[in-house]
């Protein structure tokens, strides 16, 4: 119990952990005003200021975000020129998506001009699934190429081999895991944004960008949560 409790705290002290909680408010109170709009508008109501509200709070608190990239780039020295070129695709995305997000929130509580919200919606948008799109494609290569190591180390005959082999693996199997989580992740934000760059029954429908929020929200919640 304790040792749960020291690492909620630990995970909510990050920036990521608090998003991706106040991520999975937002989530879940478009789903209840979608489920409860009929029957209980005044419940709805409510749920749909808590929707907005949360939304707007991770605008303003991801404010700096978008210098992240910069220091993503720097982290990867020892990548191919491959994996590298795709970085700087993805994190420039990202960086776009940030970026304009800022302006995207000062649109929306007024400080800016209202009108300019959709303009920076769309850019903003644009940005972050041109990076997902990226990011997924790095992740899909990563997870070909240790799929092929593992295979590899799986075949070692010799028994000190075999013992590191085994330590390398299960790193492998765990690296995997947290791949695909981000996968699931960026795939669920894809299909968010594409809803403001060409709105459409399904991707903007609410059951659609709840369970889509609720995924990236969860799935960045289980990678950034300590280990």
């Amino acid at each position: 119990m304790n040792d749960s409790v020291d690492k909620l705290v630990i995970f909510l002290a990050k920036r990521d952990g608090i998003d991706k909680l106040v991520k999975t408010f937002q989530y879940v109170s478009k789903l209840v005003h979608w489920h409860v709009e009929a029957d209980h508008p005044d419940l709805a109501k409510r749920f749909k200021h808590w929707e907005v509200a949360s939304g707007l709070s991770r605008k303003a608190f991801r404010t700096g975000r978008f210098l992240t990239g910069f220091n993503a780039l720097r982290r990867a020295p020892g990548a191919s020129p491959t994996l590298r070129f795709i970085a700087v695709l993805a994190n420039a995305g990202e960086m776009v998506y940030f970026f304009f997000d800022h302006f995207l929130w000062l649109a929306r509580i007024g400080t800016l001009d209202p009108s300019l919200a959709r303009r920076m919606s769309f850019i903003s948008a644009f940005g972050e699934s041109f990076g997902y799109i990226f990011f997924m494609l790095t992740d899909f290569i990563m997870l070909k190429k240790e799929l092929e190591e593992e295979r590899r180390l799986a075949k070692s005959k010799e028994a000190d081999q075999k013992e590191k082999a085994l330590e390398r693996i299960r790193k492998i199997r765990g690296d995997r895991i947290m791949r695909l989580m981000a996968v699931a992740a960026n795939l669920a934000d894809l299909i968010i944004g594409l809803a403001d760059i060409e709105p459409n029954p399904f991707c903007n429908h609410a059951v659609t960008l709840g369970i889509s929020g609720l995924v990236s929200a969860w799935a960045g919640w289980y990678r950034n949560w300590p280990s």
